[in-house]
């Protein structure tokens, strides 16, 4: 299906990866991994066609229809919502286009007519009658409603747009798919829907996503971008860390065993090498030397941050209490009368679909915003520490990354915020860096630094997984989930909801499902009460 040649990509000195060959075969669902910077958009982009590499080649078999999910939220703004779905089949398009034309003529020739029927017999082909149905049940299946599939683009919100950009790939069943971030602004449900859609597909898929449990239900194979190499591994993102990290501990320790061998050889050889009868044995040795080979040990563009929460004081029995609380933004009424008691030792994930509500309601529960009516009251004890969803609007672009974290703990030494710092990944002379030129991953990072500095017993994070790498997500999970207070969360990162939430509110248009208890506990529930 996709077959890469001797691939090299390098900048300057800099080299990402070299002398890769790969084969993407037909039906896999392939998993393109790799910490952030290793070079696996730059990999996507010379599948998509959008990059040309230093060295080799990418083929793809020519009579292959690709679907690839677009980043340019701009690009269709004049067209209708459900045009845009069906322009990712061109060939169909093309052809729905000029049939509609030809049928919008007052009168058509002989050779017109001609040309209705060739088109007629694409059509069907094409499977262009079930097109309409087919485009709408993407959308739907996304959370877009029939009402908006006649709008125009522009009127659709950031979020919603990608919504509709990943049907767009998704349209027409292409032999290929190449998604970068496919999950990203997908609800926890909606992530569930494109699951269950992507293992129906028969095509060959080429993903990007920092969603592990997505990745494990998914994709059958992890292509590593690592070490300066892309290698593939059978299996999912599971056994891949399993495996790699076993293949490199086993490694690690053949060398060592080697060096040692080597060691205790070249020391026979210093002390008997000048002596004539045990010459022989000396030269014996030195040639058992020659034989043994100690492999190559890239070093790992893999770094996880230290991520351990500590609460300065500890957390009583009521952290928060919610009563009654509205908030509208003119005519939109986004809370509606939501009440709520959170206690010591509750690690509560609000859900709910896309525009319901959950960060107004982080906002509010944090004073950022006022409600309308209701209160929100913390306990004596709680002292909570916010990670907010917009890293721009908290961070400011005039400082450092020293700065920023210093001002929140004047009394801090230099030694404290360092140390901070370095467990976060910012080493060095990183941390006098501007943070104006932070990427994603660096603002959250820098984020959770705060809290670390901070010490709350009360931990509010909102969509704390993006811009993360794997290894910072799992590092921030296992941290939640050691923490000893409590937390309330927004996530679409499955694994995170999984793993640490013990309490779900679920924020619905007819007001909230509280659920004492796990993710999957919840969804069993849920699921019994929807087969009654």
């Amino acid at each position: 299906m996709i077959k890469v040649k001797d691939l090299s990509v390098s900048f300057g000195g800099r080299i990402l990866f070299e002398n890769v060959n790969l084969s993407f075969d037909e039906g896999n669902r392939y998993a393109l991994i790799g910490a952030n910077g290793s070079g696996k958009s730059t990999f996507m982009k010379i599948l998509v066609g959008e990059f040309e590499p230093t060295t080799g080649n990418v083929t793809i078999q020519p009579d292959l229809r690709v679907g690839v999910l677009r980043q340019d939220h701009y690009q269709y703004d004049d067209c209708r919502v459900i045009d845009t779905v069906f322009m990712g089949y061109p060939e169909l398009w093309e052809v729905m286009q000029e049939r509609e034309r030809l049928y919008a003529l007052p009168q058509m020739t002989d050779e017109e007519g001609m040309r209705v029927g060739e088109l007629e017999s694409l059509f069907a082909d094409m499977d262009g009658y079930s097109a309409d149905y087919l485009a709408a049940e993407l959308l739907e299946g996304l959370g877009i409603p029939v009402e908006k599939h006649g709008d125009l683009m522009s009127s659709m919100i950031g979020g919603f747009k990608l919504r509709v950009l990943l049907a767009q790939a998704l349209f027409g069943k292409p032999d290929i798919l190449l998604l970068d971030e496919p999950t990203n602004h997908l609800d926890l449900d909606t992530i569930r829907w494109l699951e269950s859609f992507l293992l129906q597909h028969k095509g060959t898929m080429v993903i990007i996503s920092h969603d592990r449990h997505f990745l494990n239900e998914v994709c059958t194979h992890m292509v590593d971008v690592d070490y300066q190499q892309i290698s593939m591994f059978a299996g999912n993102y599971d056994y891949f860390v399993a495996a790699s990290t076993l293949a490199r501990q086993q490694l690690l320790a053949e060398n060592q065993k080697n060096q040692e061998k080597i060691a205790e050889l070249k020391e026979f050889v210093a002390r008997f090498s000048a002596n004539k009868s045990k010459a022989k044995q000396a030269t014996s040795r030195q040639k058992q030397i020659d034989k043994i080979e100690i492999q190559e040990i890239r070093p790992s563009s893999r770094v996880s941050p230290y991520i351990k929460f500590t609460a300065k004081q500890p957390l009583g029995k009521l952290v928060v209490k919610v009563d009654d609380i509205h908030k509208s933004f003119g005519d939109l009424h986004v809370l509606k009368g939501i009440s709520f008691d959170i206690h010591g030792g509750e690690k509560v994930a609000v859900i709910g679909v896309n525009g319901i509500g959950k960060t107004t309601l982080l906002n509010t529960l944090m004073g950022e915003l006022q409600p309308d009516a209701g209160t929100v009251t913390w306990g004596q004890s709680a002292e909570p520490t916010y990670f907010t969803q917009d890293h721009h609007e908290t961070i400011p672009t005039d400082t450092t990354v020293y700065e920023w974290l210093r001002s929140f703990d004047e009394t801090a030494d230099q030694q404290t915020i360092r140390s901070i710092l370095g467990r976060m990944l910012f080493s060095k002379d990183e941390v006098h860096k501007s943070t104006e030129v932070l990427s994603g991953g660096e603002s959250a990072r820098l984020m959770i630094s705060k809290m670390l500095l901070q010490q709350g017993n009360v931990l509010v994070l909102d969509e704390p997984t993006n811009h993360l790498d794997l290894e910072s997500i799992d590092a921030l999970t296992q941290a939640l989930v050691e923490f000893q207070g409590s937390v309330i969360f927004v996530s679409h990162a499955r694994q995170l909801v999984t793993d640490v939430a013990n309490r779900i509110i679920e924020l619905t248009p007819n007001g909230v499902i509280d659920f004492s208890g796990t993710y999957d506990e919840y969804l069993q529930k849920r699921e019994s009460l929807e087969n009654v």
